[in-house]
């Protein structure tokens, strides 16, 4: 007489659906919501140059608060906050490549912060690479329209710089962390790293 259950054949096969049937659910991924928010600051940064070229004269700034902030239009061949002056055909190439390269990894984001900073240095870097592209003196030799001076040690820069700055900041806070762009969170704690020592002894 057989005796064998059913249930005792392929005790690894009801093992697996109770982990499947616990599991937690992957994070959606991103790359909607990184374009969204590279969509947004592209457009600020867009409509803000367009608004200063049309509407302001180089060399006659608009103070905003006495001489800490001001307005002033300044056309940029360098990077940003006027560094690498000269240099613009290799900055335009340095963009396009930035441009590309968070596009790849937006295709398998899936943490929110992480979308949020690379979202931001995507629309910085693309707002300042369709200048270098589009405006005089011709392609690729383009210079970046900066017209937001805070005080006179400070460089002119415009929203695109700032995004990025702030993106780059929120990206190196968020690896500081252990947050990754999967969403998980990597634990280097001291304790675990004795407990797995102590594990493998």
């Amino acid at each position: 007489m057989n005796t064998d259950r059913p249930s005792d054949q392929h005790p690894d096969e009801h093992d697996e659906d109770d982990v499947a049937a616990t599991a937690v659910p992957a994070p959606a991924r991103r790359l909607p919501a990184l374009l969204l928010v590279a969509a947004v600051i592209f457009a600020l940064d867009l409509g803000t140059k367009a608004l200063v070229v049309a509407k302001m004269t180089p060399g006659e700034p608009i103070s905003i608060v006495g001489e800490v902030v001001r307005l002033t239009l300044v056309r940029n061949a360098g990077a940003a906050f006027s560094m690498a002056t000269g240099m613009t055909w290799l900055l335009t190439l340095v963009a396009a490549g930035v441009v590309i390269g968070v596009i790849r990894i937006g295709r398998s984001l899936r943490s929110l912060g992480w979308t949020i900073g690379l979202g931001l240095v995507l629309g910085g870097a693309f707002g300042n690479l369709m200048d270098r592209l589009f405006r005089a003196p011709g392609p690729l030799q383009g210079h970046v329209v900066d017209f937001i001076s805070v005080t006179k040690w400070w460089p002119v820069f415009n929203v695109a710089d700032s995004a990025i700055v702030c993106g780059a900041i929120l990206l190196v806070v968020l690896t500081l962390l252990g947050f990754e762009p999967d969403g998980t969170r990597a634990r280097h704690s001291h304790g675990e790293a004795e407990s797995a020592t102590g594990e493998q002894a």
